[in-house]
């Protein structure tokens, strides 16, 4: 249970990242009237204090999975996340999607399992210089480039062995194959999300400003250092 200096602790964080800036009203989701508490210069201004609650339940949701052991899949693909969902989820060897969201990924992960098992055989098969002995020269570039595209679409999950726990979206409106792809295969989403996204398509929504680097950087932050330390546990 969070205390009213820990909340105000959070919210004073969040403030100084700029997390209080929402969208214009006319972008506003219907679903997202209750986190809004003004406006400044046409610009929405959440409430604070309730962005700091939602990010200490979802706070204790990374802690109870990390003590399960259960698999955390990080999807932010917009270029001004991308590095932070890649950092974040390196930090606790997690998978992560960085970049545009490879459809099936959850619905059809028999097969995206096909191409995972594809690029990790290559990738072997390069590294142990066993391509260079099976292959011309000619015929090693293209599987070079075969495995540049591989590794570009499925870098970031290449170590995911089945369909994970549970994902953390940043932005879930412009993720929203991805969202509907969880919420298809009923795997719980932790979203941080703005105004211009439904806050119920994430089970664990964090109501702040998705597209200040410094906000997504600090949540994600504390999102990860929760996983650690379920993991301690």
């Amino acid at each position: 249970m969070t205390t009213d200096t820990s909340v105000q602790a959070s919210v004073d964080r969040l403030f100084k990242a700029g997390g209080h800036f929402a969208q214009l009203k006319s972008r506003r989701h219907p679903s997202m009237k209750a986190f809004v508490i003004g406006s400044k210069s046409k610009v929405e201004i959440f409430d604070l204090a309730k962005t700091a609650e939602q990010l200490a339940k979802a706070k204790e949701t990374m802690k109870a999975l990390a003590r399960d052991g259960k698999i955390v899949l990080f999807v932010g693909g917009k270029s001004e996340v991308g590095p932070a969902i890649k950092e974040a989820a390196n930090r606790i060897g997690q998978p992560y999607v960085a970049g545009r969201w490879l459809g099936g990924t959850i619905s059809n992960f028999v097969e995206i399992k096909k191409r995972i098992d594809r690029l990790a055989d290559l990738t072997q098969k390069r590294d142990t210089g066993e391509l260079a002995k099976m292959y011309t020269k000619l015929e090693r570039v293209f599987i070079d480039r075969e495995i540049e595209r591989l590794e570009t679409r499925l870098g970031g999950i290449a170590d995911l062995t089945r369909k994970p726990d549970a994902f953390v979206i940043v932005d879930t409106r412009h993720e929203s194959h991805a969202t509907k792809e969880a919420r298809d295969a009923r795997i719980p989403v932790i979203g941080i999300m703005s105004s211009d996204c439904d806050v119920h398509d994430a089970t664990y929504p964090i109501v702040v400003n998705d597209a200040s680097r410094e906000t997504v950087k600090l949540v994600l932050g504390e999102l990860v250092e929760a996983y650690d330390e379920g993991r301690r546990a």
